[in-house]
């Protein structure tokens, strides 16, 4: 039995110009239910109450990673809002929280690196509410060492947005982006957040140097790639269309057009710049510059590369994914096989070993871009991978009991597993399927 699908942007509003053709029955009813059973205990597990006597002292529900993060992570929560599964006052207490630790002052950290104004934690403790602007510690005093950048992620500001779409989308009368949060409008902590990571004066692309590097998202903070960055432009096409949206809310045109303008040269740029002659979307123009699985299928899912450079895209995943080089039992790379930089590691420049972590390891959070991209140049492709990823949750699902962790974070065979309970495995593949068929609300929205 399969779900009817309608237009996504008919159903939740996602901000999606030129989506690709529809996708139909890439999972059966029960694979789906099991999908969303899974995501929701999942997400259940994720959640730190404040309640209790527990570490969460911030008087709200926070969400983290899953595994062994402790902390609330901005990015991981944002990309888990399509699940559809969190309530109003979780993700208001979290995007309050997030604009009250937006960087207010510049200043350079012991170890050398900038917090820029404007600026949105990597991560917030729940013990204190302290923001962490750099991965690879829980130190708020000593954040912020070279291996790590010179400057914060450049993916969290674009979040930050995201989750004030999200939450307004849903709650559109709560006047919420006029609140005033430290002095300042939250809608002007989304404008200021935007204009964060460096960039193109041309184009918009955001990029980055070796001698002032930051990390391009946080899902390879242990690698380097330096000079134009690919995922965090898309991810900037996507605020700036949600800001179109959020302006022509609050009857700001000139604010609306501006950001249009953004979008529209972020579209032309993205391919132009990146595209290689498969189709596929480089990481960067500098260090590590390998074709991108993740920045090409998410470009997709979301409109920006529509058109032969879409179907090109489209048409070079699913000939990698049947080739073997792309996907393992549903879970995705982040760089081909067959584009590994040499025997050595996968991306360039790497703090992880290969085919360990962010470093060639196999990953279930981009599945669901990669299933909606392969559909649209070979559906039974896309409906076999989708299969394949399901039966892997089947197989490790955390519920069964001791010695089973799925969904885990990222893992190579035989043995390498990283993370149990890990939730934008199974809650960013969730809010794409969920995308493509007809649902009753969850419960809490």
């Amino acid at each position: 039995m399969f779900w009817c699908l309608v237009p996504a942007v008919a159903l939740f509003g996602q901000v999606r110009p030129g989506m690709p053709g529809p996708v139909r029955d890439l999972l059966t009813k029960g694979d789906f239910d099991f999908l969303r059973g899974l995501t929701r205990d999942v997400l259940e597990n994720a959640r730190l109450y404040p309640e209790g006597g527990g570490v969460n002292h911030t008087k709200g529900v926070l969400i983290r990673p899953g595994g062994a993060y402790p902390s609330f992570w901005i990015r991981d929560y944002a990309m888990s809002l399509e699940s559809g599964m969190i309530g109003r006052e979780e993700q208001e207490h979290m995007l309050l929280l997030t604009a009250s630790t937006q960087c207010d002052q510049t200043r350079i950290t012991p170890g050398g690196s900038l917090i820029p104004y404007g600026a949105i934690a990597d991560h917030i403790r729940p013990e204190d509410g302290l923001p962490i602007y750099y991965p690879g510690t829980y130190s708020y005093h000593d954040q912020g060492t070279k291996e790590w950048g010179k400057a914060p992620p450049y993916d969290d500001q674009f979040y930050f947005i995201h989750m004030a779409y999200w939450f307004v989308k849903g709650n559109p009368n709560t006047g919420l982006l006029q609140r005033v949060i430290n002095g300042i409008k939250l809608i002007d902590r989304l404008e200021i957040a935007f204009s964060v990571p460096p960039s193109m004066e041309e184009t918009g692309i955001v990029y980055t140097s070796d001698e002032f590097r930051g990390v391009d998202f946080g899902f390879r903070d242990a690698e380097q790639i330096t000079g134009a960055l690919c995922f965090p432009s898309v991810l900037k096409f996507q605020a700036s269309r949600e800001l179109v949206w959020l302006f022509e809310h609050l009857g700001n045109r000139k604010k609306a057009a501006r950001y249009a303008a953004i979008s529209r040269a972020l579209r032309t740029a993205i391919p132009r710049l990146f595209m290689d002659n498969r189709g596929m979307l480089r990481a960067s123009t500098g260090k590590s510059r390998q074709a991108d699985v993740w920045s090409t299928a998410l470009a997709v899912y979301l409109g920006l590369s529509a058109g032969k450079n879409g179907y090109d895209a489209c048409q070079a995943l699913a000939e990698a994914y049947k080739s073997g080089t792309l996907a393992y039992k549903g879970n995705i790379r982040h760089i081909l096989t067959a584009d590994d930089f040499n025997d050595s590691t996968a991306w360039e420049f790497s703090l992880a070993a290969r085919n360990t972590y962010q470093n060639g390891a196999y990953w279930g959070t981009p599945t669901g871009w990669v299933c909606y991209a392969i559909a649209q140049a070979d559906r039974d492709a896309a409906k076999k991978l989708a299969g394949e990823y399901i039966a892997d949750l089947r197989s490790t699902d955390f519920r069964k009991g001791p010695g089973y962790g799925g969904p885990y974070e990222c893992f190579y065979p035989p043995d390498y597993k990283q993370n149990p309970v890990y939730l934008t495995t199974v809650s960013c593949p969730y809010g794409v399927f969920r995308e493509m068929i007809i649902l009753p609300p969850e419960s809490g929205n």
